[in-house]
């Protein structure tokens, strides 16, 4: 009877510590997929920083919004080369792409970053979306 009561401990505590890997690389990889998303549209960024760049010349209100609108730009341009520099310094290319299990205080980490790269996502795109129509009032 106590050895299969162990066995049956042994059991629930490999599938509790399955389940909980299996739970922070789905987390990981929800991460990465918003870092996924976002990335490609760093070329939208630079493009749009050039187009603005000539636009705000002027000392008039709406010079002053074309360069509001390339700092915002160039600050989420920032925030993204921040973010993907601090998570590399945080996790391993094994715990990235392999589901390598986390430590308690990494599990925390991935928390944070995942916030961090939500609020990342809605700083590229609310920048890009800004650009756009200033450019567009501008034709």
């Amino acid at each position: 009877m106590r050895k299969l009561m162990l066995l049956v401990t042994i059991a629930l505590s490999t599938f509790n510590t399955s389940c909980k890997e299996e739970k922070e690389f789905t987390q990981m990889k929800q991460v990465i997929a918003v870092h996924d998303e976002v990335m490609p549209k760093m070329g939208q960024l630079g493009k749009l920083v050039g187009e603005l760049k000539g636009m705000e010349n002027d000392s008039t209100d709406v010079g002053k919004q074309y360069k509001e609108a390339r700092m915002e730009l160039q600050d989420a341009n920032k925030a993204m080369m921040d973010w993907m520099q601090n998570f590399g310094r945080r996790f391993t290319p094994d715990e990235i792409m392999n589901g390598a299990a986390l430590s308690e205080e990494k599990v925390k980490w991935l928390d944070e970053e995942e916030e961090k790269v939500k609020a990342l996502r809605k700083q590229i795109n609310s920048s890009i979306e800004n650009a756009r129509n200033l450019l567009a009032k501008g034709d």
